[in-house]
């Protein structure tokens, strides 16, 4: 029996960090229609954002570095929120009301993450720097000298290919000290110690331990969830998110700034999907592939919830959460073990990790045979849009 209890926590962790990741997918797949592929690999750059501030903070040891977690929640959940609202106003924003194209854009800037933390390295980082500056001053001067002529973008678009180049070239002269051609993180997993604050058991109940980096990731999913619900049902900017969601131009004609909208909210998505790659590092080890193995879980937990519900987003997660824990463990042959013959072989079947998933994806399609628009469809005029 402690064997399955012990499972079952191990199971809404797993949801709980599904709950943090998809909570954000929600946010911009439910309330702004955009299908964000790179969502995984944000929760990829939280994760390292934590092995960084931990990185920082592992000289100087003794209690600070016990503060280092609360820290790299904040940090991550920053960096990868601004990530967010830049990939939002330079490449989404332009892609409204366009889905495959949106899916595959982002899906394109998910393999340029994955790459960028495999191959990052200074002299790479310096080069990136000065494309970004010499692009983007040189078009601003010329957009000045020339005004909105046809031939603008053309020239833009030269411009910037002008500046990769000098980039390049830079890249390549950079490279030649070693200490700047060094990669950052490489394509090896990486391992984040979470501090002693966290390790060990945190109680019992009836004899059964409570392991302190379980319940520290539920705590964490439902503080985050209640203030999610909070920004978006009583903050005067979750009101307009609102807003826009059920009629854009409406709010648009009654002052709501529409565009810093869209931004704020790719933000938040974004900020959460930070925080759950940090949580996600108290898990186990993390690389440059990430992403992948929680983006399709997310998608399931939105499609199986009702696309933009929180509440569906909840009950979703935790429970693919506990079907993967607590199935594809076996526990359940050994709690118990005079089951069926028939049951029994079924378990069995099941009894692992990746073919647990398939049970999900098994459960799922059933599922939606009967409530194709999930536990808890979305209601009013965001439905008919």
């Amino acid at each position: 029996m402690e064997l399955f209890f012990s499972q079952i926590l191990d199971g809404l962790s797993i949801g709980s960090v599904l709950l943090l990741a998809a909570t954000g997918l929600a946010i911009v797949f439910g309330l702004m229609g955009v299908i964000n592929l790179a969502h995984g690999e944000l929760m990829m750059l939280g994760a390292y954002v934590t092995f960084v501030v931990q990185s920082v903070f592992r000289p100087i040891g003794g209690i600070v570095f016990e503060l280092y977690y609360p820290v790299a929640l904040v940090c991550a959940f920053i960096v990868t929120a601004l990530v967010g609202v830049l990939l939002e106003r330079t490449l989404i924003r332009k892609l409204y009301g366009r889905p495959l194209e949106t899916l595959l854009a982002t899906w394109g800037v998910s393999l340029i993450l994955i790459q960028l933390i495999r191959s990052i390295s200074t002299a790479m980082l310096l080069g990136i720097l000065l494309t970004v500056v010499l692009g983007y001053f040189s078009s601003r001067l010329l957009k000045a000298k020339v005004g909105d002529r046809p031939f603008l973008p053309y020239v833009t678009g030269l411009l910037w290919a002008a500046s990769l180049g000098i980039g390049l070239v830079a890249v390549n002269a950079f490279s030649v000290v070693r200490p700047l051609a060094s990669p950052w993180f490489g394509p090896r997993n990486i391992d984040v110690t979470a501090p002693k604050w966290l390790q060990g058991s945190w109680g019992e109940i009836g004899g059964i331990e409570l392991p302190g980096l379980r319940i520290f990731i539920i705590l964490l999913s439902v503080v985050l969830l209640l203030a999610t619900v909070w920004f978006l049902t009583k903050s005067a900017w979750g009101l307009r998110i609102r807003a826009v969601t059920q009629n854009r131009q409406m709010s648009n004609c009654l002052g709501i700034p529409t565009d810093r909208v869209d931004s704020i909210t790719f933000g938040l998505g974004s900020g959460l999907a930070g925080v759950a790659g940090c949580a996600i590092t108290l898990l186990g080890s993390v690389g440059p592939n990430l992403g992948a193995a929680y983006i399709v879980s997310c998608f399931m937990v939105i499609v199986l919830g009702g696309v933009g519900n929180l509440l569906g987003t909840v009950l979703a997660s935790l429970m693919l959460g506990l079907i993967q824990s607590v199935v594809g463990s076996g526990s359940l042959l050994i709690v118990f073990p005079d089951m069926p013959a028939a049951a029994k072989g079924v378990v069995e079947f099941f009894a692992t990790t990746s073919m647990s998933l398939v049970l999900v994806f098994i459960f799922i399609i059933v599922f939606l045979q009967f409530r194709p628009n999930g536990m808890f469809p979305q209601k009013g005029r965001s439905v008919d849009a």
